[in-house]
């Protein structure tokens, strides 16, 4: 694993990180990998936002994984700082290595490097795979989120 680098995403990953969400089989739905216009205006919103930061883990020069950390300010837990953890996606070819779980204590490290004192994230309902692979992590099922399309 030491040839992976995990390093901010830029604008020309963006394709390699929009097959990545598509490829997944709880999210195909939700994705369009054929126009990639709606992902770069995102972009722009993003690369504007001091608190996101899109990442992508890089191996021979290419994106076998991705995530975004967002940092929210909050007056709850006496003014805490929290990391969401947002769309975490590895190659197939990827999977069972070890690059998950290096993707992970990334974001949490990099968490604290922001000032977080929690790092959050949802995982869809049916992923129950990835819930025992987040608890092993030491993320505990503590909430039920919620979602509501606008």
């Amino acid at each position: 694993m030491n040839d992976l680098v995990i390093r901010p995403a830029t604008p020309e990953d963006i394709p390699a990180i929009v097959a990545l969400l598509a490829a997944d089989s709880v999210a195909v739905s939700r994705e369009s990998p054929d126009d990639l216009a709606p992902y770069y205006e995102a972009w722009e919103r993003i690369a504007a936002d001091p608190n996101q930061h899109p990442s992508v883990a890089v191996r021979a020069g290419r994106v076998v994984g991705t995530l975004q950390l967002s940092v929210i300010p909050g007056l709850s837990r006496t003014g805490a700082t929290r990391v969401i953890v947002e769309a975490v996606r590895v190659h197939s070819d990827e999977r069972g290595n070890g690059l998950g779980t290096l993707l992970m204590e990334w974001a949490v490290e990099r968490s604290r490097e922001l000032g977080a004192s929690l790092v959050q994230l949802t995982s869809d309902r049916s992923r129950t795979g990835a819930h025992r692979f987040y608890e092993r992590l030491g993320f505990t099922g503590s909430h039920i989120g919620f979602k509501r399309q606008l």
